[in-house]
């Protein structure tokens, strides 16, 4: 039984026994910081059943807890607020009880089982700053929810197929003189969003010039030559096309080669992938399926629909006149076919930009409305786009920030900060460069998880590489001095004499925010929102700090007080790393 039942259950006890009545549900509550307590028991609502003075009734159940609860040492009543002082011996007893820090909070991998969907990019262009937040949450939350006790199966699909990837194939035909990633001494994904911004240049040229022939904007974007040569390239494409589908082969390969190298540079990872080339088919038969259910109609046309209007919302095509089928289609299909793949898989979260909010209502309705049992666990974990001080990003007239560019220049800036500060002089070159690289990328990847994932984000890399205040590197830095304390420190016991000191109040502190460590981590999985380890971890560090800096740790005489301050610091840092994990980001052993 935890502390906060037994509480409720011998309020309960003592509201029996003093007023013969039985309360039903009892308010607790974090002591506020201006009154001595650890835990508030609010009496207001206890007067719906119990007429008299708010105070003396708190009173009265204050003396009956400290008769009958052993950890409770003294309260005090402020109005109807009854606050509860714990004992020493309940932090010290708690503190003794876990065995391993580093796995703290963490619960076993369970029956349930999750797929977690992020990334999925285009393979006419290099990942960009928008998919750096986007593999950010998709990885830490897959994390989280490992940590709170599910399988999670990672994946991604890739949009390999279309239009957009036939632009780049053209340009590069017309334009690339045979050039490969090895001749450009250039990544592949990088080479293919060139000739992507390539063709929008030449394609803008050919508009221009039948515009100043009399044709209209409209007309001239439609009977442009290159547009009309990329769509026939699709065509050819989607027959099979011996010619076209091996150059869209080459050119994926270059660009999937180029893509797992800045993941491996972010530290991301996927269990499998889908490809949309694969995928597009999916569906059709889900239509027919709908259609006998009734979840679907047809019109006179040909084409098939599902009237969504009694959910509030509007009809949704779901199958074109042709028999062709439109995303919604291909989205269906995908997601019934995963379960077929992964049987075990009760539920998914679909990372994506907040501009597909309304895809995804509609995805999920008609997954519900077609009896997948599975439909009622989907979750759209929907974000804001990310912004830069100089604006909007635009693939197509290439001003994008890549995300292999914004990795240097986060590596950069941390070089730049640190041999300002000049406390690494005795590394090696290499352990300065690793060093720079875990803080630039801790940095980056803190700014982004510590927002609410709904919320936009400016983000700015100078801000968020600075070693004070809620960033990554403040963080990496305490875990890094909690590391130097453990190397000046020798063989310590490890079983305490518990009689031996009285805890100090920032000790008392720093064990309550290490006790809720656990409920973050379920709390984080709940609302699938890294933002809270993330937010988390820097109250525990500026705890930490406030410790650190009151309280001697290796500059006390009594022995017994030492050890449990080291073995406290010790625990701080084992959870500060943990935490971090769940956020994909590193800590070092030194800074």
């Amino acid at each position: 039984m935890t502390l906060q039942q037994t509480l409720e259950s011998q309020i309960i006890n003592a509201v029996e026994k003093l007023y013969g009545v039985t309360l039903q549900n009892i308010e607790l509550q974090a002591t506020r910081k201006d009154f001595e307590g650890d835990i508030t028991a609010v009496v207001f609502p206890m007067l719906r059943v119990i007429k008299g003075n708010p105070v003396q009734i708190g009173e009265a159940i204050g003396n009956y807890l400290v008769e009958n609860v052993a950890e409770i040492e003294k309260f005090n009543v402020v109005q109807g607020f009854l606050n509860i002082v714990l004992s020493d011996s309940y932090y010290l007893n708690f503190f003794q009880s876990v065995k391993d820090f580093s796995s703290f909070g963490k619960v076993s991998e369970g029956a349930e089982a999750l797929m977690v969907e992020y990334s999925s990019p285009n393979t006419n262009k290099p990942l960009h700053l928008g998919h750096v937040r986007n593999v950010l949450l998709g990885f830490s939350v897959s994390e989280i929810e490992k940590a709170a006790g599910k399988k999670v199966y990672k994946t991604q699909i890739i949009n390999d197929r279309g239009i957009h990837i036939c632009k780049s194939m053209l340009a590069w035909k017309k334009f690339g003189n045979e050039e490969t990633p090895e001749t450009a001494n250039l990544k592949g994904d990088k080479l293919v969003g060139n000739y992507y911004v390539k063709f929008d240049q030449e394609y803008k040229k050919e508009i221009e010039a039948l515009k100043a022939e009399g044709k209209t904007e409209e007309e001239a974007k439609s009977q442009a030559p290159l547009i009309l040569e990329a769509q026939e390239m699709l065509r050819k494409w989607e027959a099979n096309d011996a010619d076209t589908v091996a150059l869209w082969n080459k050119m994926n390969g270059w660009v999937y080669s180029g893509f797992d190298k800045t993941y491996k540079a972010i530290g991301v990872d996927f269990d499998f992938n889908y490809y949309e080339s694969n995928t597009y088919l999916l569906g059709k038969d889900i239509i027919e399926e709908g259609l006998k259910k009734e979840v679907f109609f047809m019109k006179d046309d040909g084409s098939v629909w599902c009237d969504l209007t009694e959910e509030g919302l509007d009809e949704k095509l779901v199958l074109r006149s042709d028999g062709t089928a439109v995303y919604m289609t291909q989205d269906l299909g995908t997601a019934v076919q995963r379960i077929k793949d992964h049987p075990e898989v009760t539920g998914m979260i679909y990372t994506v930009g907040n501009e597909q909010d309304y895809h995804f209502k509609v995805l999920f309705l008609i997954l519900k409305k077609l009896g997948y049992s599975w439909a009622e666990n989907l979750f759209h974990l929907s974000y804001g786009m990310v912004d830069l001080p100089s604006g909007k990003m635009k693939s197509r007239e290439g001003t994008v920030v890549d995300a292999d560019d914004l990795i240097n220049q986060m590596t950069a800036t941390a070089r730049k900060i640190s041999e300002e500060l000049g406390k690494i002089d005795d590394f090696s070159q290499d352990e300065k460069e690793a060093l720079y690289r875990m803080i630039g990328l801790g940095a980056l990847k803190y700014y982004i998880l510590k927002v609410d994932p709904k919320k936009r984000i400016l983000f700015n890399p100078e801000e968020s590489v600075d070693f004070q205040g809620n960033t990554g590197p403040f963080i990496q830095y305490t875990y890094a001095r909690i590391q130097s304390i453990l190397r000046k420190t020798g063989a310590l016991p490890t079983t305490l004499k518990l009689a031996a000191f009285k805890l100090h109040a920032k000790e008392k502190e720093l064990i309550k925010i290490i006790q809720q460590y656990p409920e973050t981590i379920q709390l984080a999985a709940a609302n699938y929102s890294p933002a809270l380890i993330a937010n988390y971890t820097y109250d525990l560090v500026k705890e930490f700090n406030s410790f650190y800096q009151n309280v001697p740790i290796l500059a006390t005489d009594n022995e017994a007080e030492k050890a449990f301050r080291v073995q406290l610091s010790a625990a701080v840092g084992e959870i500060i790393k943990s935490a971090f994990s769940l956020l994909g980001i590193e800590v070092p052993e030194r800074m």
